[in-house]
């Protein structure tokens, strides 16, 4: 008999779901468990289960893998829920990608906010309320959701309003940015402590010390201008952490789409980008990598299911999943920050929404600090996405096609660059094209389709200001050979 159950839901996100499989089975306490593996995909569902049941095999664990495409099967008796899904998959994000091009709405990851962040909440929301329904139905009493499933803040809001179950959201933002921090400074990330606050993919770091000395605005924009790389790759975050006097947790493609000023004229958006890597603001590049992985994983699985044999050596990964399991069944306390509903956490954010702020995990549960005051503009910002969320969720909930275009037209994004005709003509054309994916919205899309057949306003075929080309597995293979070559040149220039 074991001990306990987590259903992880999604689990074709294989490296994803690896990663997250891996550190639990680092937990000795964990050795006693059922990993139940969902998906809607059987092929990916299969690939993923043969490398699981390979690390435990290898590591002579008694942890039991199991996997099947019957998610409520899966969910029989789990304690513990992840949820990795992206609803719609990678045609479904082609779309929250094409369709806003044609509006001049260019986007780099478009899983937020923004015109493609707000139709994926729209496909996400009535799975999530199905995966809750089934919760409540058959996994066992009090079972806990850690939701890593974007839109973050969305999904999540919907999840607790709405389905009924416990939510945790969760996103490895923080723990990047901090890292990032630490190289920039030049320090090991463990000597750099950080309280962060604010909401999913727009938490700021309100204090960062290295070794118990704060570290001002002025040393920390010295640092990363100084730093040879991150000064070419972060100019957005680099700008916004001048301005605002505090640095944003997220990528600079990410934050770039978030706010009105850095991605409105075309001409200027190579002013604040990068495109040496998709996550510093290409158009679409996060539908690039994540393309290129997928056909990167199918043609080399036979060599991760060999990488799969080694036995696990070395520490977890800093993803929050397994420390939080850990706190809660051992009781050893664990430090995050964490998704969830606000309540007067931050006392200058609305009570309803859900932000990303510190807390700590032990058997009594999560426990966030409370009394948090954002400075003024990063709260400012925070609040543009908040209302957009807001009316997103009540929209997924609701089928409201005028709410709906209501969120998208107050998007900080759509609205420096869209009409309000153009924003109404916009989500039609995604309604139309997602239909499969927007049950809420089954009555409305043919109006849509109608209203389409004679359009108010005219659309442009445009790539973007900085779309790059899929590649193949062989040129990213080439690729990735000549990065880990600069980057070792880098460190040793670093050393010198």
């Amino acid at each position: 008999m074991t001990d306990f159950k987590i259903c992880i839901i999604g689990a074709g996100s294989v490296g994803f779901t690896k990663k997250l499989c891996s550190d639990i089975l680092r937990v000795p306490e964990f050795e006693n468990i059922e990993i139940a593996l969902t998906d809607i995909n059987a092929h990916n569902l299969d690939m993923i289960h043969q490398i699981i049941t390979r690390i435990v095999e290898v590591n002579g664990l008694k942890t039991r893998v199991t996997a099947t495409t019957d998610r409520r099967r899966a969910l029989e008796g789990a304690r513990y829920v992840m949820n990795c899904v992206r609803i719609g998959g990678l045609p479904a994000f082609a779309d929250d990608i094409r369709i806003p091009l044609k509006y001049g709405v260019d986007q780099c990851v478009g899983d937020t906010i923004c015109a493609g962040g707000i139709m994926y909440g729209q496909r996400g929301i009535p799975a999530m309320l199905d995966f809750c329904a089934d919760m409540r139905a058959v996994s066992e009493p009090g079972a806990k959701m850690l939701n890593y499933a974007n839109p973050m803040a969305m999904m999540t809001w919907a999840a607790l309003d709405h389905g009924g179950v416990d939510v945790v959201g969760l996103c490895h933002g923080v723990q990047n940015g901090h890292r990032q921090i630490a190289r920039a400074l030049k320090v090991p990330m463990e000597e750099v402590d950080i309280i962060c606050s604010g909401i999913n993919h727009q938490t700021w770091y309100l204090d960062i010390r290295h070794n118990g000395r704060q570290i001002g605005r002025d040393e920390l924009i010295a640092a990363f201008e100084a730093h040879p790389v991150f000064s070419r790759q972060e100019k957005v975050r680099i700008d916004v952490l001048k301005r605002f006097g505090f640095y944003s947790t997220e990528s600079n493609g990410h934050l770039s789409e978030y706010l009105p000023w850095y991605r409105k004229r075309p001409e200027q958006i190579m002013d604040w980008i990068s495109t040496d890597d998709w996550i510093h603001g290409e158009t679409g590049g996060y539908l690039r990598y994540t393309t290129e992985n997928r056909n990167w994983f199918e043609e080399d699985f036979p060599k991760f299911l060999d990488e799969a044999g080694k036995p696990l050596t070395g520490p977890r990964t800093d993803e929050h999943a397994s420390w939080i399991l850990e706190g809660l069944e051992t009781g050893r306390t664990y430090r995050g920050h964490f998704n969830v509903k606000n309540g007067g956490i931050i006392r200058n954010l609305p009570d309803d929404c859900i932000i990303e702020s510190p807390g700590f995990v032990d058997r009594f549960g999560i426990n966030m600090v409370e009394g948090v005051e954002l400075p003024a503009a990063c709260a400012a910002t925070c609040m543009a996405s908040v209302n957009v969320q807001r009316m997103g969720v009540q929209a997924a909930i609701t089928g409201d096609v005028e709410l709906l275009k209501q969120a998208v037209l107050h998007d900080p994004l759509v609205g420096a660059i869209c009409t309000p005709e153009e924003v109404w003509q916009m989500v039609d054309e995604m309604l139309v094209a997602q239909a499969e994916w927007l049950p809420q919205y089954a009555d409305a899309i043919p109006a849509a389709a109608e209203r389409l057949k004679s359009p108010r306003v005219a659309t442009r075929d445009w790539a973007g200001a900085a779309r790059l080309n899929v590649r193949s597995v062989e040129q990213m293979r080439e690729a990735g050979a000549k990065k880990s070559a600069e980057a070792h040149d880098l460190g040793t220039k670093v050393m010198e």
